[in-house]
């Protein structure tokens, strides 16, 4: 900046904070811990050299990612960021199981109710007409109109056919 207050890199680095400084425009005087963790983490010249080799209009992106990645590294030296993206996923996959598990339980309820009346089911790409039937009761079929023909097509019964209407072939 080479103004009244040098940017938080060069106040960090104790060196004078020259107007053409790359790392002004990105860590503010007013703002210090920003640059220290990516100091820490990356470097001051590993930090340098990925801002000269990107376009200007990239490089805010490019330390809101370092930043990022460099508070998810002090928080797991290990893993970063990849994580807590683990984490989330294996969060994600346990909780589409117990919704699995208790859509299962409410089909199981409702066959044991009895006969069901045919419910439609539009596939949202080709609009096909889609009919989920129950057999006496108890055992659900799958059968599909399709719309280029006037046959009736049994579709193999698939899990996911029960859960989410949207994998409907």
């Amino acid at each position: 900046m080479g103004g009244n207050s040098p940017c938080a890199s060069c106040k960090l680095l104790r060196r004078r904070c020259a107007k053409d400084c790359v790392f002004a425009p990105y860590f503010p005087p007013d703002d210090p811990h920003k640059f220290a963790i990516v100091h820490k983490v990356f470097g001051a010249s590993n930090v340098s050299k990925m801002l000269q080799e990107l376009p200007v209009q990239q490089r805010a992106d490019a330390v809101s990612s370092l930043v990022y990645e460099a508070n998810a590294r002090v928080r797991d030296p290990v893993y970063g960021c990849v994580g807590a993206i683990s984490y989330l996923q294996n969060q994600v996959s346990q909780l589409q199981m117990q919704l699995a598990v208790a859509q299962a339980e409410i089909l199981c309820i409702q066959m044991q109710q009895g006969p069901v009346m045919p419910t439609q089911q539009i596939d949202e790409d080709n609009h096909d007409k889609s009919y989920f039937l129950h057999d006496n009761g108890l055992i659900p079929k799958f059968i599909n109109f399709d719309s280029s023909s006037s046959t009736v097509i049994p579709d193999s019964f698939k899990r996911e056919s029960i859960f989410r209407h949207d994998m409907v072939s």
